[in-house]
């Protein structure tokens, strides 16, 4: 096992990618913290007290969640939903992965080739991916690791991503429903959340219908 740590950076203009350095991905059951292997539950615990911490949390939703393109993941985008209003985070869709450089509205969007800008522009300190497609989430995580702080969560439906600070497997449903349960575990025994205050932005057709604050 490696002694390569995986953690929020900046760290380099090129870092390294992890599985080179020797982490390997978590069995079922499992999740990593830095690249270290340890029990799904104490994944589900490090995460929430993350999010509940930071000033800025921020959910990343990908294509496999914000097209409906089956019943099931419209279930799973009302619990993405229900798990932001819960904590309080911020959702900014990572919808369109073609290259709209500089053309992109960091408050609203955030661009997987460039992510830093997103992450910069919103001061975001603690993100997490979800139904991000493997390759985009690699490439995204290993820019955040190098150029900014924001500690990463990706809840994967595969294997995991050794390139996030902390990574889930087989995220589903329930997944995303343990993450807000534990979340309200810890309100409920006093852990308050560092949240600023912000206006969720809300988008039509036209574009955007309540502007981010």
């Amino acid at each position: 096992m490696s002694n390569y740590e995986v953690k929020a950076g900046p760290e380099a203009f090129l870092p390294p990618a992890a599985a080179t350095m020797g982490n390997v991905l978590p069995d079922p059951g499992e999740a990593h913290i830095g690249g270290t292997i340890v029990p799904e539950d104490e994944a589900y615990d490090k995460a929430a007290r993350m999010v509940l911490g930071a000033k800025v949390p921020t959910i990343f939703p990908g294509p496999l969640v914000l097209w409906k393109w089956n019943d099931h993941v419209a279930e799973k985008a009302k619990a993405i939903r229900e798990l932001a209003l819960e904590a309080p985070m911020r959702i900014i869709p990572m919808a369109d992965y073609r290259p709209k450089y500089p053309k992109i509205q960091q408050e609203v969007e955030i661009n997987p080739n460039h992510p830093n800008l997103t992450i910069w522009h919103n001061k975001i300190d603690v993100c997490i991916f979800i139904g991000v497609h493997c390759h985009m989430a690699n490439l995204s995580l290993k820019i955040i690791r190098g150029g900014t702080s924001c500690y990463t969560i990706a809840m994967c439906a595969m294997a995991g991503h050794e390139d996030a600070c902390m990574s889930f497997r087989d995220a589903d449903l329930k997944m995303i429903n343990k993450l807000k349960a534990t979340i309200q575990k810890l309100k409920s025994e006093g852990v308050e959340s560092q949240a600023e205050p912000f206006t969720q932005f809300v988008m039509g057709r036209q574009g955007t219908i309540v502007a981010p604050s």
